[in-house]
């Protein structure tokens, strides 16, 4: 480690807040800074892709709870689905306010270790038959702790950033972190087919589905991220440090002042917001929908694509909006999902009468995600510059929009099972009302990005 970098990290490495940060000046980023943001970046990532994966994973394990023998009801495991929402919500308002309070170190450190909680709980509760509900709904629940992490990591990593990198850096972080969604989806399927600890996780538990039984081991879906969680925990203990932007929570809270805050807050609603709230729902959707009919496709061999290409798009386009601006690929993204959701009502692939139009309902949804990841990555480009004038609060806005934007599992979930549950009745289940909802509100979105944000003139082009 060069002199430099011994200067800006306290002199010695146990220290926990750097004493100086200047990531504009050009030499001190060539010669200490672009080290350790790279080096925090890159750790950061890591262990938010876990918090992605935790927190959706209770969103794979639904689908398998009634093949084991748990007796809820559809709109039960609609509402299990939802309660990481609820927590990562809630969560990401106190991480928030955290970075300046306890610094980069110690949140990290303390968020990665604290999920071993949940992933323990839930093994237990799955070998246990006689598991009531509101157990389960208390452990979904407290996995929804990884859904907070997003509101610290993201303005941390700003702060870390110049200006002109951090369209691409927060959109690496940002779109690798939520690769965890498909990680967990793609990989349940797989590690709990077989006896991946041996006898160390529990038994198995009998599957059942079409009147055919296989052993199972639900918990490993759980227990593998144990022995990760706590090894990243004592890494980023070690080699992470904090940048020296300090700020108590009174002096935080200037930021609701500002109406730009909340308008932000609804374009990020409409994209991180759908990119989480689909994730949770998606597979149930299939199972709910398409479930029904003869040769019924099993939901997590589909899942866990529309996390992954959301994922990637919001990587992809990170870079881009550092190119042509946040602002106008904001209004791209809005467009293109009320177009795939005005499709999805109007073509009836989310009121389905047979298994012939599931291709379609997949590849649109498939498009949606796409879309959301374009405006997860631009709108993360536009929010900094919008609060140009002030770097601090401009890092904390990012937690808030994300804080908000984390209820999407909740409302999305709940929305969806009111819709499908209540359209029963008629003998065609349907998620169409709740999508002519959507497609308002992506409209008013929009109408907001365009005239304070895009339009010729506007009050502060991004």
């Amino acid at each position: 480690m060069s002199a430099a970098t011994d200067a800006a990290l306290g002199g010695k490495q146990s220290s926990s807040w750097l004493t100086k940060w200047t990531p504009e000046d050009e030499g001190f980023w060539k010669e200490t800074g672009s080290k350790v943001a790279w080096r925090t970046l890159t750790l950061t990532t890591i262990t938010l892709v876990l918090s992605f994966a935790t927190w959706f994973v209770v969103s794979a394990l639904v689908v398998r709870l009634p093949g084991i023998g748990f007796k809820f009801s559809e709109m039960e495991l609609f509402w299990l689905a939802a309660m990481p929402g609820l927590a990562g919500g809630t969560l990401r308002i106190i991480h928030t306010f955290l970075i300046p309070i306890f610094g980069t170190r110690s949140v990290v450190s303390v968020a990665t270790l604290i999920k071993v909680i949940p992933c323990v709980g839930l093994a237990y509760a799955m070998t246990t038959p006689t598991t009531p509900y509101w157990v389960f709904l208390v452990l979904a629940f407290l996995a929804g702790m990884g859904g907070g992490d997003f509101s610290s990591y993201m303005p941390s990593t700003s702060l870390f950033f110049p200006k002109k990198l951090q369209g691409a850096a927060l959109g690496i972080q940002a779109g690798v972190g939520n690769f965890g969604v498909s990680l967990t989806q793609f990989v349940t399927p797989w590690v709990i087919s077989f006896a991946a600890f041996g006898g160390i996780a529990g038994a198995p538990q009998v599957f059942t589905k079409g009147g055919k039984t296989s052993d199972i081991w639900l918990q490993n879906a759980v227990v593998w991220y144990v022995p990760l969680l706590v090894v990243l925990a004592i890494l980023c203990w070690i080699w992470l440090r904090s940048v020296p932007v300090r700020a108590s929570f009174r002096e935080q809270l200037d930021i609701f002042k500002d109406k730009h805050t909340w308008f932000c807050t609804v374009t990020y609603v409409m994209t991180f917001g759908s990119f989480s709230g689909f994730s949770a729902a998606f597979p149930l959707m299939i199972k709910s929908l398409y479930g029904g009919f003869p040769n019924a496709p099993d939901p997590l061999k589909y899942a866990f694509y529309g996390p992954l290409i959301g994922s990637a798009s919001r990587v992809l386009f990170g870079f881009v909006a550092d190119k042509v601006g946040g602002g106008i690929l904001t209004q791209i993204s809005g467009f293109g999902l009320i177009v795939i959701a005005a499709i999805l009502v109007g073509t009836g692939a989310v009121a389905p009468t047979s298994l012939d139009s599931f291709g379609l309902f997949v590849g649109l949804m498939l498009a949606l995600f796409f879309f959301t990841g374009m405006g997860n990555a631009s709108t993360f480009r536009q929010y900094p510059v919008i609060f140009s004038h002030n770097p601090r609060q401009g890092a904390q806005v990012l937690g808030w929009t994300g804080a908000v934007a984390a209820y999407g599992p909740l409302l999305f979930s709940t929305a969806i099972g009111a819709a499908i549950s209540s359209s029963s009745a008629s003998g065609v289940k349907s998620a169409g009302a709740f999508f002519v909802g959507a497609i308002v509100f992506y409209m008013i979105s929009v109408g907001l990005n365009w005239f304070y944000y895009v339009r010729k003139g506007c009050e502060r082009p991004s």
